[in-house]
């Protein structure tokens, strides 16, 4: 099995990986503002790079948010369209996931039974999801959310968003400024894919509405 792997919730990434988990060829960028511009480029010097052609791709994973418009629209846009040209099939994980799997695996060692995931949502606010760490893997509880950091529960905060409110979130400092990454959310979805599990659609998780109205009737002048 080879999937190649994409999330843009936050930064630009794209990752390939083999069935047993393994990263073949990784990208990922810092820019959290030039997704559409470097995604296409960048998947296709990994792919040349990794020595792999559309034939060889098994699926195509992408990261379906919580995550801006613009931002997410671009990995989801570019899944969608590599999956019909290249007639394999698209699976979605929701990006919070990508780092809970590595958050479960620290919060089981230091022996933290439930924790929440959370990254910037801008605005003033965080996306976030609440989990509990069965031996090591992640069990999703509630979410996920966008709120005021306030409004999350008081429990070890992994990821971006608790990097960027630690008077308000108990952050784990290991973790204060992690990003979801194609990588990591490729690895959550090659554990899903070999025990039979099921992967969501690629619809968008936004959690906001759009910023753009459709404009209503117009005023008349006189």
């Amino acid at each position: 099995m080879l999937i190649l792997s994409i999330d843009t919730s936050a930064i630009a990434s794209a990752a390939l990986l083999t069935g047993e988990g393994e990263t073949l060829a990784a990208f990922a960028t810092q820019d959290t503002r030039s997704h559409a511009e470097v995604l296409a480029p960048g998947i296709r010097n990994l792919m040349e790079t990794a020595g792999v052609t559309a034939a060889d791709i098994d699926a195509v994973v992408v990261g379906v948010g919580p995550g801006p418009f613009t931002g997410l629209r671009s990995g989801i846009a570019t899944a969608r369209t590599l999956g019909f040209a290249w007639q394999k099939p698209v699976h979605g994980v929701m990006s919070l996931d990508a780092i809970a799997a590595d958050a479960a695996l620290d919060a089981w060692r230091l022996g933290i039974d439930e924790f929440v995931v959370a990254t910037d949502a801008r605005r003033k606010e965080v996306y976030w999801a609440h989990y509990r760490s069965t031996g090591g893997t992640p069990e999703l509880l509630a979410g996920p959310f966008v709120s005021d950091p306030a409004e999350v529960p008081d429990l070890p905060a992994y990821g971006a968003g608790a990097g960027l409110y630690p008077e308000v979130l108990r952050g784990v400092a290991d973790f204060a400024g992690t990003q979801p990454t194609a990588e990591a959310l490729g690895r959550t979805a090659v554990v899903r894919l070999v025990r039979g599990l099921p992967l969501l659609d690629s619809t968008p998780l936004y959690l906001r509405e759009s910023d753009a109205k459709v404009p209503g009737p117009r005023k008349r002048a006189l």
